[in-house]
């Protein structure tokens, strides 16, 4: 039996194309004004270009989303990547449409974010590693604001600004826990003033929020000036624009805004711009980004982070409120792995065949089918294959989507690129020309904060109930009288379970949703609720990936995923 190739060893046998061929599939025409070259094989698409588009027919919208992830993975990007593929081998006009990964996973634990085997995006080293650059210009924009801040403070503070109610933290592209909280220590004019401080991962920053969630450099401009860096000791919310923060923040953004193209190994277009954590932030890549593939493509495919109970909802609730957007399809990829170890399994036991332990997991991909069908939409599941899943187990699966009726299909993509995704895309054609959704929101927008996120809590994770400390509640109260009532609210939870414990696999229920701390996004508009023990600074696990990974004498990266 021949070696099975790492990721990183299959994407340096790709052979790409010239970025100008690729985006010419799209329509794109070889000109200055449509887009700029960022080398080779990546490109931005230039605003003089996008502007001509707006009069253009939409294409479909399909959404990849997931079961509960584990340790024995589930591969929605993979299969993103690989349906993209698929649909083009069937002759359709596709792209898809995925976030930039975070340098925090790629030296930390999860590795990278340009899916896998066959079904991956090029160049897979630079877009796991800076790549155009976007989150540093995120990174910098942000701590801009966080400079202006201090040095306003420092000059007298003039607006006032109540020190001990700064709600600006600073960021990083790392997990890095020993900077959740810092000391901040600075000599004045007024005088001299100390105060805690903190760092979040750049994909929590309410810059990336933003950034993903406006619609042209004007909308950014303005939701930048709205963000509520503080309050003055009269206790009013001050706003980036009262420090004239929003015009220098977004001038670094200029470049970054414009979206990524590149392509897959089978040389079809990929659209991968900004990139938020879907456990931390809403886990949507950019308005803009998926937009443009709208236009440009017959079906675009794009992917939401985490499972269905995080990332769909808040693509969902949040990216589809702001956009006007609605999927026409939503795809949710399983593993038989991921499956079994909901089912009780230790990933050490996974090779062996476990009926048993499957049916009992199966409860997760479930559970993730009816809180689709509740916004409306109809599910198909793609079954990612793995070598060792056996025909009884995969018969299994098959059998109990037949059972619910709903449309799933073996991939494999992993091992064949496209050709082994052209199943899962023939039934997604199906369903996307069927029409039959009735997509809705899951609460409305003049529902109380508290009732949206109680909503979600008892609608999309079956607890029992949400729990908060009187200065929460006082929070959400205050966010309400400030006229922030109409926002929807992203739940900052872990993925690993329904639950906030990550060790509750399955379909728990009846558990209560404690909420630690809730923040608000006045940019961005929409409340961060912050639940259980989930940080929006993550550390490094005891043995990093960052362990693994060198470059060897040929200069080559190796240890990257």
């Amino acid at each position: 039996m021949s070696k099975i190739k790492s990721d990183i060893e299959i994407a340096r046998k790709a052979k790409m194309k010239p970025i100008s061929k690729i985006l010419s599939k799209m329509n794109v025409p070889d000109k200055s004004s449509a887009f700029s070259p960022m080398g080779r094989h990546i490109a931005k698409i230039n605003f003089e270009f996008l502007d001509k588009l707006k009069k253009k027919k939409d294409g479909h919208l399909i959404l990849v989303t997931a079961i509960t992830p584990t340790p024995a993975g589930e591969g929605k990007t993979t299969t993103s990547v690989g349906l993209n593929d698929g649909l083009n081998k069937i002759g359709k006009k596709s792209t898809v449409c995925l976030r930039e990964p975070s340098l925090g996973p790629s030296f930390g634990m999860k590795g990278g974010a340009a899916g896998g085997g066959y079904a991956q995006v090029v160049p897979m080293e630079q877009i796991n590693l800076h790549f155009t650059g976007d989150f540093h210009a995120i990174t910098s924009a942000h701590n801009l604001l966080s400079a202006i801040i201090d040095n306003h403070i420092y000059w007298g503070n003039k607006l006032n600004i109540d020190e001990n109610r700064i709600v600006w933290k600073r960021v990083i592209d790392m997990n890095d826990r020993a900077l959740r909280f810092v000391d901040i220590n600075t000599s004045g004019v007024a005088k001299d003033f100390k105060r805690t401080d903190g760092f979040d991962i750049t994909v929590a920053s309410e810059v990336m929020a933003i950034f993903c969630l406006s619609n042209d450099l004007m909308d950014l401009e303005k939701k930048i000036g709205n963000i509520t860096f503080a309050y003055n000791k009269d206790g009013l919310p001050l706003y980036a624009r009262d420090l004239k923060a929003h015009g220098p923040m977004t001038v670094l953004l200029k470049e970054a805004i414009r979206p990524n193209v590149t392509q897959s190994l089978e040389n079809n277009p990929a659209i991968i711009h900004g990139g938020p954590f879907a456990n931390i932030a809403h886990g949507c890549n950019s308005i803009i980004a998926t937009k443009t593939a709208l236009k440009l493509s017959d079906y675009v495919v794009t992917e939401a982070g985490f499972g269905a109970d995080l990332g769909a909802e808040k693509f969902l609730n949040i990216k589809c409120r702001k956009s006007g957007l609605a999927p026409s399809c939503v795809v949710i990829v399983a593993t038989i792995r991921a499956l079994k170890m909901h089912g009780g399994v230790e990933k050490d036991d996974l090779k062996k065949e476990n009926v048993g332990a499957l049916k009992k997991g199966l409860v997760n991909l479930e559970r993730h089918i009816s809180n689709i069908k509740k916004f409306g939409l109809e599910p198909i599941v793609a079954i990612n294959h793995f070598v060792l899943d056996t025909n009884l187990e995969v018969k299994t699966v098959l059998n109990f989507c037949k059972d619910r009726k709903v449309e799933v299909s073996e991939c494999k993509h992993w091992a064949m690129g496209g050709k082994g995704a052209i199943d899962l895309a023939k039934k997604v054609v199906k369903i996307c020309k069927k029409k039959k959704n009735k997509f809705n929101f899951l609460y409305k927008d003049n529902l109380k904060l508290w009732d949206k996120i109680e909503l979600i809590a008892i609608q999309i994770y079956k607890a029992n109930k949400i729990t908060a400390s009187n200065e929460v509640i006082k929070e959400l109260e205050k966010f309400e009288r400030n006229g922030h009532r109409h926002l929807p609210v992203c739940i900052a939870k872990t993925q690993y379970s329904f639950s906030t414990d990550p060790k509750l696999k399955g379909s728990p229920s009846d558990h209560v949703i404690p909420i630690r701390e809730v923040r608000l996004s006045s940019g961005a508009e929409f409340v961060v609720v912050i639940c259980g023990s989930v940080m929006t600074m993550p550390g490094l696990p005891k043995v990093p990936a960052a362990d693994n990974i060198k470059l060897n004498k040929k200069g080559e990266i190796e240890g990257l995923f």
